[in-house]
């Protein structure tokens, strides 16, 4: 996670090669499925998907996380589409 300080918030830019690297290996959003594909883009959710990373040991949802919990609401809407985008 180079470039992106530990308590910045990320930019869609930033955090795009990571979701798009995970869409690489899973048809759906991971553990973060209800975030990027059904766009529950709470912090609840957010937080919910963290706690299913953690309890599963998805290293690479759990790096994810934290930087989408800082992100903002329309950021993460923003993600979302973006992640839509590169499946179609």
């Amino acid at each position: 996670m180079t470039g992106l300080a530990c308590c910045s918030r990320p930019t869609v830019p930033e955090v795009a090669p990571l979701v798009a690297a995970l869409y690489e290996r899973h048809c759906a959003g991971c553990c973060f499925h209800i975030v990027l594909d059904d766009g529950n883009v709470e912090d609840s959710s957010v937080e919910f998907c963290m706690q299913f990373a953690a309890e599963n040991e998805c290293s690479e949802c759990m790096a994810l996380g934290p930087l989408l919990l800082r992100m903002s609401r329309t950021q993460r809407s923003k993600l979302r589409r973006y992640a839509l985008g590169t499946r179609r």
